[in-house]
Order: structure tokens, then sequence, then C-alpha cells
């Protein structure tokens, strides 16, 4: 009942009963399984992927590429990365032939960040200017939004679905139920290559001004209340 006959998506909203029906099919699903469903039920022109190619994003994106190399891939460039960061996002993209697209903020706007250092005095501010407004302006063009959030890396992230309307756009959470163990175990099957911080402590890996070493995502706005960016809320 979901799946599109036009190659150019149009805009839709998804009633709550939808959304329950989608659930109800995806859940008892693998990972890839729910992937390949996605596939079939909508067009590749519905599907907006993104990527921050930090700590284990390997995993999501060799799923996806083992099922559809066709799909864009966007990277929001904060300007703010470790040069860890863009060396892995290379390596994944030759490794997996990824379709990538980087998106940024408005140059002046960037610009205001870095000379008013406002990551130190308003990193909710920072965000939206380097992260959530650059997609903002995309995701206009797509009705679901894929993404590598796992419930167990933060209290917010343990009371998402697999699939959830947010604002105008249905997002689809495929690995949300994959435990820390099964990660682990499908990174060492598949010799699937960490994000060079990891070694160094790095657990989750944002920008260089607000990112230190510690366990899930407590290394993210350090001595800040703060545990995501705007972009999952």
């Amino acid at each position: 009942m979901f799946e599109t006959t036009s190659n150019i998506s149009s805009k839709r909203t998804f009633t709550s009963q939808e959304i329950e029906i989608l659930n109800d099919v995806y859940k008892p699903l693998t990972a890839r399984q729910r992937i390949e469903k996605l596939y079939h039920d909508f067009q590749i022109t519905d599907v907006m992927l993104t990527s921050s190619f930090a700590a284990t994003s390997a995993f999501l994106l060799k799923l996806v590429s083992d099922v559809n190399l066709k799909q864009e891939v966007f990277f929001i460039d904060t300007g703010y990365h470790f040069e860890e960061t863009l060396n892995y996002k290379k390596t994944l993209e030759e490794k997996y032939n990824l379709n990538i697209t980087s998106i940024s903020a408005i140059k002046e706007e960037h610009v205001f960040t870095t000379k008013d250092q406002t990551w130190s005095k308003n990193p909710d501010f920072c965000c939206s200017i380097n992260k959530v407004r650059p997609l903002d302006r995309i995701k206009a063009q797509y009705n679901i939004w894929m993404s590598g959030l796992m419930e167990w890396q933060s209290d917010h992230r343990s009371s998402l679905n697999i699939f959830e309307q947010r604002g105008n756009i249905l997002k689809f959470y495929p690995l949300l139920d994959i435990s820390k163990e099964l990660r682990d175990a499908y990174i060492q099957e598949h010799q699937l290559p960490f994000h060079p911080l990891v070694a160094k402590g790095y657990q989750s890996i944002g920008c260089t001004h607000c990112t230190v070493p510690g366990e899930d995502r407590s290394g993210r706005w350090n001595n800040n209340p703060k545990t995501e960016c705007g972009l999952h809320l």
C-alpha cells in the first residue's frame, strides 16, 4: 500500500495509522531486510540518507551500499570536523563506492559562528546554523529520512520507533534496536573500518570544538547537558 509508481517523489504526509502499520511490518525484520523493503515500498527519490561519517558510520553505509548503490548520501560539512573524519569519509566513499553530496551552512552565517565562537556560548545556535539549517533546505524534497540512530546511544533515542513522523518528514531508523553487541559482531564479521579516533577513546564524534573522548555520547558538548545537535529532535 506504500509503493509509489512515479519516478519523481511528491511531498506527502503519513497518517498515524500508516506509521503504525509500517512499524508493525518492519519491526520483525533484520536491519538489511528493513532497508531492502524500504526500496520495495518506496522510490529512491523519496529517501534522504544522511551520515556524519563518525565512529561506526560504516555499519549503515555498508548495508545501504549492498542494497542500493544509487542512494545519495548527504554529509553535513560543518567546517569544524576533525581531519580524521574527512579522511574517514574518503575511505568509506572509496571502499563502498558511495554517492556522497556535501552540504554546508550559508557562508556568512558560518563565518559568524567562527568569529563569535558561538559553540562556546550557545552550542544550540551553532548547531542550528551549521547542521540543522543546511539540512532543512533540502528536507522538503524528500518524504523519508533514513538515519543510523540506535536506541542504546541516549535516553532520547531509546524512546524512538523505527518509523516516526518528525515535522514534515518520516524518519526511518533501520538500526534502532540493534544492540551494541550485535553492532560489534557485524563490524567484526565484515571487517568494517572504524573512525580513527575511536582507538583514541572517542565513541561519538562531532565537531572539534565540542568533542572529547568519552563513552557513547558523553564526550559530546562536554560539561553541557546537551546530547543532541538538534537534527533528530
